[in-house]
């Protein structure tokens, strides 16, 4: 079993067991056809990925690599609000007839900041400290932006990256470690695909700044699974597991902005059968 099987499983029973009911509660999301989407929830649930051991991909069904490397870089690297900028249809209900999805995820990423050493967005100054200032503790995104909120179509979920330097005692290397801060997530639906983006975004990081990868600490405040859902995870987490793949990311990109969802790779991935047709609350 991989790492991030078993500490998927064990939340997915966790929230089962020990989880809060919203059913019957003032909820926002519906199911499409206008029922309330109600969920069992465990507040403050928190997840350590350590991914100089494996990558974090569960096993027990397939994660679309390409498709959340395409989704993180349409935010990162491109800072785009639009859909039109991203190959798949995940945002295709919150976009207007533009594509726009308003002053949210990307957009946040792109307003350049006045510091010291002059302007630059949240992303160049992510790469601008760890090339210059590795050991600082400042070195955070945060697009979760109160100004702006009224003109988001959704508000961020996962809103926040800490970046965090620490050094290898056995080869002197700088090690790159970072916690993804999440308000809220549908963990049948995102939970690992989120997971994967970071990981492949710490990795990035890493590597054009270089250093090795530490450790993604995930941390949820409102870990949900929706009732309509219930069944599925079930079914889910009995399933056989696999070892964890091996994860290939091209070593001769150096530069933030070059890389493509052609230069990373998930080599000998055994999962079971793919889960068709969930359905996604709104």
């Amino acid at each position: 079993m991989s790492l991030a099987d078993n500490l998927f499983i064990n939340m997915c029973k966790d929230i089962l067991e020990n989880g809060v009911s919203t059913e019957g509660e003032k909820v926002r999301p519906h199911w499409e056809d206008g029922t309330a989407a109600y969920t069992i929830k465990k507040f403050g649930v928190v997840n350590r990925y350590d991914l100089s051991k494996e990558f974090p991909a569960i096993t027990l069904r397939r994660t679309a690599l390409k498709s959340c490397i395409d989704e993180i870089l349409w935010i990162w690297q491109k800072k785009s609000n639009n859909i039109n900028d991203l190959n798949s249809h995940i945002w295709d209900s919150w976009a207007d007839e533009t594509g726009s999805i308003g002053k949210a995820y990307g957009y946040q990423l792109g307003i350049k900041h006045k510091y010291k050493e002059g302007e630059m967005d949240q992303v160049d100054r992510v790469l601008y400290d760890l090339k210059h200032n590795p050991y600082s503790r400042r070195i955070m995104t945060n697009i979760y932006n109160h100004e702006d909120l009224h003109e988001m179509n959704l508000y961020p979920c996962a809103y926040s990256m800490t970046f965090n330097v620490t050094k290898d005692k056995e080869s002197d290397q700088l090690v790159l470690n970072a916690i993804l801060n999440q308000r809220s997530q549908d963990i049948l639906a995102a939970n690992n695909w989120n997971v994967c983006q970071y990981a492949v975004l710490v990795h990035m990081f890493a590597q054009v700044s270089g250093m090795k990868v530490g450790e993604l600490v995930h941390v949820i405040a409102d870990a949900h699974i929706y009732d309509r859902h219930i069944p599925i995870i079930k079914e889910l987490i009995e399933r056989p597991t696999y070892d964890a793949p091996t994860f290939w990311i091209n070593p001769d990109v150096k530069d933030f902005y070059e890389f493509t969802v052609d230069d990373f790779k998930l080599e000998n991935y055994v999962t079971g059968e793919q889960i068709k047709n969930i359905p996604i609350a709104i």
